[in-house]
């Protein structure tokens, strides 16, 4: 390999071509994606200042809350002012070293995403089906630990991947048919056999998610059977409406991530331009609704904003 690697020297940048066949679109498609930046930065900025400044709100699901806000904000940023660089100035390069680590970024914190996704649903068990013990089980050090252990858990799955690829001689070409530097993508760039890197994506993934999607499946189905023998209508109702709500993220989530995953492993007959934006809507598109469903859905974070903004207008029609 290191003899190959010195006659055949890795490229000193990729390029990206963004939506490929559509390229003379990209300023029509660059449209709806900065405003769903634009949104996910808004949403979830609010959610954070919201969740720091109420006291009231220091509390297990609001820390999570804060925890998702960050994860799509890291998200987010990893993927779209490069994609807009591509659609609006048409800077297609990148180099080696901020391919790899834009790829790092990406698919860790999708990791970190579904292992607080995992701790929400297990909040939301303690506190219908437990309510009395909620806070003695789900502590502000738990809570931390959850986090770290949902961020070290992402580290170190997508840490040896990253290393694996990064080894591998990429002198077939450096154009990536894609918007970002999705590593199923880069994967097919290496002039050398990647059978075992592609294996290894598949079962980590596969296995990653699926246990996650289970235990989360449990505790809402556990969750379910208890609303159902709340005692008043208005009582079911209002936890069908929360639990309703987190479950379309999470399935919004699970099932676009297995897609974009399995549409570049099974070589469907599909345009090569859908297989790019469905993978590109994965990444965008649920940042950008999570603060909405979950932060805005949340009586509590709802009146707070009011209240803060509300405030913030009254003082300054008070200095004019």
């Amino acid at each position: 390999m290191s003899t190959f690697n010195q006659t055949c020297p890795n490229p000193s940048t990729f390029l990206l071509t963004g939506i490929p066949s559509l390229e003379s679109e990209h300023v029509w498609i660059s449209i709806p994606f900065c405003l769903m930046y634009l949104i996910a930065l808004l949403g979830n900025g609010t959610v954070l200042f919201v969740v720091k400044q109420e006291e009231t709100l220091h509390e297990p699901m609001y820390y999570f809350l804060s925890m998702l806000a960050v994860i799509d904000l890291v998200l987010s940023t990893a993927v779209v002012p490069k994609m807009l660089s591509i659609f609006w100035l048409d800077s297609r390069e990148i180099s080696f070293g901020a391919c790899f680590l834009q790829m790092f970024f990406i698919h860790t914190f999708t990791i970190v995403e579904s292992g607080v996704l995992l701790a929400m649903s297990l909040d939301r068990y303690v506190a219908i089906c437990n309510p009395l013990r909620y806070k003695t089980i789900l502590t502000s050090s738990k809570i931390a630990q959850i986090g770290l252990l949902s961020l070290a858990r992402g580290v170190g799955i997508v840490t040896p991947i990253t290393c694996l690829l990064t080894s591998l001689p990429y002198c077939k070409t450096n154009v990536i048919p894609h918007s970002y530097c999705e590593h199923m993508a880069v994967m097919e760039l290496a002039h050398t056999d990647t059978a075992i890197s592609h294996l290894y994506s598949i079962i980590v993934a596969t296995a990653l998610v699926g246990t996650d999607f289970i235990f989360i499946t449990c505790s809402y189905g556990i969750i379910l059977r208890s609303v159902l023998r709340l005692s008043t209508q208005e009582a079911r109702l209002k936890a069908f409406s929360t639990c309703g709500s987190h479950v379309c993220v999470i399935l919004l989530f699970y099932l676009g991530g297995l897609l974009s995953m399995y549409l570049h492993i099974l070589h469907l007959s599909l345009a090569p331009h859908t297989q790019v934006l469905v993978a590109d809507l994965y990444l965008v598109v649920p940042p950008m609704l999570n603060p909405v469903i979950y932060g805005m859905k949340s009586k509590q974070i709802r009146k707070r904003v009011f209240k803060l903004f509300g405030q913030r207008k009254i003082l300054a029609k008070a200095s004019m």
